[in-house]
């Protein structure tokens, strides 16, 4: 790369990344007053210097590059995590790699290998249009990463590739119709994990109807009837080429598939997993246990009205009644002392990273990287919208991070380099 094409770079995406990682560090700084922790805000320097450096440095590579050695940066990001999964120290619930005095925590990592691989992938398979194989492919590159995080256990994280998933492939052209399938599944599947939840800790009055999703031996015979249902469908298909026979067997198979996946889920959770659903449901089935930190968030946020206290005014942080502020509710420390106001900022901020993420992914001529652009815009917004949701009581408390903002070195230095070849990619978006 030539000197001058340092200039090149684009600034209307690394201007707001880099007010939104000052704003985090003021609010970080923020919430460690009251408490005397003033090493939380220090350490966010360095990660965002580093980060910084990485993404500049990145901007300046060809990101062609990583397309030669996408399998191996793809299987070489697995490898810590599987490490992690059986050695690594667990730390609030969730597995972290340590290499001295340092936590890793390596899923951060292979969001963006996932994102460089799959591209690939799509980019080679471009020709072979929406195809059900294509599609398949694809879910196993995705699920592969997220199964490992899923067991560590970091159901937070492990959400997190799913927009990479969904983003990508719609992109890429695959059929729509698989996509919705599995955005159906989802959905379902939370809905029929939550609703035994819901009548056991808040209705607290057994429904007939909701017996069967906690009863192993009845989704056993249910699946069992739903697959002769979909055999049935799908030999009339084959041999008639009736549509309605191939909708009994796409609506069948997403109930087959979400009912197993639930029970599944239910028996995996952890007991604080469990919990962090109840209070989403209901905070005030434990106010002062699981539900404190929706209730106080909720509170914060609200305390802060259209222009906030200002800046170290604020009584939810200076008086410490909200846990983890730095990392998960960095955003409800900042809404109360920046206001509504203050949230308008930074909603824009975000608007303008994905919105540019989107356009250069529009204006580049290369699939690789589009489909690049593509994956960082699904996960960049994915984590603001379940973070601010999550702070706001609209969303469950997943311990995502907001990108740019909440303190943490693993989650500032991977985020900065997906900016930083979202920049290599503008430098050479015309280049083909």
């Amino acid at each position: 790369m030539r000197p001058r094409d340092v200039l090149e770079i684009d600034f209307f995406i690394l201007l707001p990344v880099l007010v939104l990682i000052v704003i985090g560090i003021l609010f970080i700084y923020s919430s460690g007053m009251s408490s005397g922790n003033t090493q939380e805000y220090i350490k966010q320097i360095i990660w965002a210097s580093a980060g910084l450096s990485a993404a500049l440095v990145l901007s300046m590579v060809n990101y062609r590059r990583f397309y030669d050695f996408s399998m191996w940066i793809y299987l070489l990001a697995l490898a810590p995590l599987l490490y992690t999964l059986f050695f690594g120290r667990v730390i609030h619930g969730t597995r972290w790699l340590r290499i001295g005095f340092f936590g890793i925590q390596a899923s951060e990592f292979a969001k963006i290998t996932t994102i460089i691989f799959l591209a690939r992938y799509l980019a080679d398979t471009r020709r072979s249009g929406g195809s059900f194989i294509r599609f398949i492919i694809s879910c196993l590159i995705v699920v592969v990463p997220m199964g490992i995080v899923l067991v560590q256990p970091d159901l937070g994280t492990a959400l997190v590739f799913i927009p990479i998933l969904l983003s990508m492939t719609f992109v890429a052209g695959l059929s729509t119709r698989y996509i919705v399938f599995l955005i159906s599944c989802i959905l379902l599947t939370g809905v029929l994990t939550v609703l035994p939840l819901w009548q056991t800790y808040i209705l607290k009055k057994a429904i007939p109807a909701l017996v069967m999703l906690t009863n192993a031996r009845l989704i056993v015979i249910i699946i069992l009837a739903l697959s002769i249902i979909m055999a049935i469908a799908l030999f009339g298909f084959l041999k008639y080429r009736k549509r309605y026979f191939f909708w009994m067997l796409y609506v069948v198979a997403i109930i087959v598939f979400s009912l197993g996946a639930s029970y599944m889920g239910r028996r995996l959770l952890r007991n604080y997993q469990i919990m962090r659903l109840i209070v989403f449901l209901d905070p005030s089935v434990d106010p002062r246990g699981a539900g404190w930190n929706i209730i106080q968030s909720i509170t914060a946020i609200g305390a802060g009205g259209f222009s906030g206290k200002g800046f170290l005014q604020g009584t939810q942080s200076q008086y410490r009644f909200l846990p983890e502020q730095s990392t998960d509710f960095i955003f409800s420390i900042f809404s109360e002392e920046a206001g509504f106001i203050g949230g308008i900022i930074v909603f824009a901020l975000f608007l303008i990273i994905c919105l540019r993420l989107l356009q250069l992914m529009n204006t580049t001529t290369d699939p690789f990287a589009s489909y690049i652009c593509a994956g960082l815009a699904g996960v960049y917004s994915f984590h603001f919208l379940v973070n601010v949701g999550m702070t706001m009581g609209i969303m469950p408390i997943t311990g995502i991070p907001l990108v740019f903002m909440s303190y943490g070195g693993s989650s500032m230095i991977s985020t900065m380099l997906g900016i930083g070849i979202a920049m290599s990619i503008y430098v050479r978006r015309y280049i083909h």
